[in-house]
């Protein structure tokens, strides 16, 4: 035999068969009469365990809890400095008018501002004709008769246009938490029905998933109005009815039931 040869050799272990053999390794193979079977568990059912999965589901109507309002205010003119001044001044009235309605105006920001030039063609080259500027501005309340009120004296002011309302829910609603429940709720009764059905009854909760909640969609309440002159005589408060809100909730839930006799 060349020197270089491997050399191969079988070992026993007492009570058990031989280890496999391999060259300069050894493996163990399993005792005699012994398999191994996967543990069983929860996660999978089994006649001993059998599981039910269900969907649960929710569908509120609410009143709104907020309402959202733009506020554009223009000016125009045709030296830059002055319509700049126009501008500054009636973004000031807009706001100080919103601001004083107090506690009902929960949020007033600032959203976009422009000034820009407008040009026109003047022999060979261009030249410019007036500036036009805007400020834009929005508004949360949670009085919705004040809102009426605030709305109409806004459309009031002097190139001022006012669009919405737009009705939704604060994040923090409990009317989400509401929904959530009701879900939960009809996902147990619907597993404990099917339960029923076959002569037994839920054991124990194995799963439960939020599948999503969809917030209400912003609605608009149709009001818009144009960029309005100043008037003599105040216009009258427009009567806004609220639009009702829609919250749904989704959940899935899986429980493990005790056997049935079938």
């Amino acid at each position: 035999m060349a020197h270089n040869a491997r050399r191969f050799w079988l070992r026993r272990h007492p009570g058990n068969r031989p280890f496999g053999l391999r060259s300069g390794k050894v493996f163990r193979t399993a005792p005699a009469g012994l398999t191994r079977e996967p543990p069983v568990t929860t996660e999978h059912p089994t006649p001993e365990a059998p599981q039910v999965a269900v969907r649960g589901e929710a569908r509120l109507e609410v009143d709104p809890e907020i309402a959202r309002i733009a506020v554009t205010v223009a000016a125009r003119g045709s030296d830059r400095r002055a319509t700049l001044t126009d501008l500054t001044r009636r973004n000031a009235l807009a706001a100080e008018l919103v601001t004083s309605y107090g506690d009902a105006v929960e949020r007033l920001e600032t959203g976009a501002f422009s000034i820009a030039p407008e040009t026109g063609r003047h022999g060979r080259g261009e030249r410019v004709r007036a500036y036009r500027g805007g400020v834009r501005l929005t508004a949360e309340l949670n009085d919705f008769t004040a809102l009426g009120e605030l709305v109409t004296r806004l459309a009031d002011l002097e190139l001022t246009r006012v669009e919405g309302p737009w009705w939704a829910l604060r994040p923090e609603s409990p009317a989400y938490e509401e929904a959530r429940r009701k879900a939960v709720g009809e996902a147990v009764e619907r597993a404990r029905a099917y339960a029923a059905a076959l002569g037994t009854s839920l054991a124990a909760l194995l799963e439960l998933s939020d599948t999503g909640m969809v917030p209400p969609p912003a609605l608009m309440g149709g009001t818009r109005m144009a960029f309005a002159a100043e008037s003599i005589d105040e216009a009258p408060p427009l009567d806004l009815e609220p639009q009702r809100q829609t919250v749904t909730a989704e959940v899935t839930a899986r429980f493990t039931m005790l056997p049935p006799k079938l």
